[in-house]
């Protein structure tokens, strides 16, 4: 990866983080909406066709959101 595409990358992730965040706090989405949202993603990703020229980098994306899910960062847990 480029570095412009991994900054760009950083840049879309901390936006969604912080949307996420935000309908969270104003009760627009609950946790559990969020936790579907996150592992829907997740699942897309990881479920590329092998034969696709990205499915090493989305099995990568669907890693990350896995381990964004297990430290509970997209949410803020009382």
């Amino acid at each position: 990866m480029s570095d412009t595409t991994d900054v760009t990358g950083i840049a879309a992730l901390s936006i969604c983080e912080s949307l996420l965040l935000a309908l969270n706090d104003h009760k627009i989405l609950p946790e559990q909406e969020i936790v579907g949202i996150l592992k829907d993603a997740a699942a897309a990703l990881a479920d590329s066709p092998p034969r696709d020229a990205n499915a090493a980098k989305n099995r990568e994306a669907a890693t990350l959101i896995a381990k964004i899910l297990a430290g509970g960062n997209s949410v803020r847990r009382a």
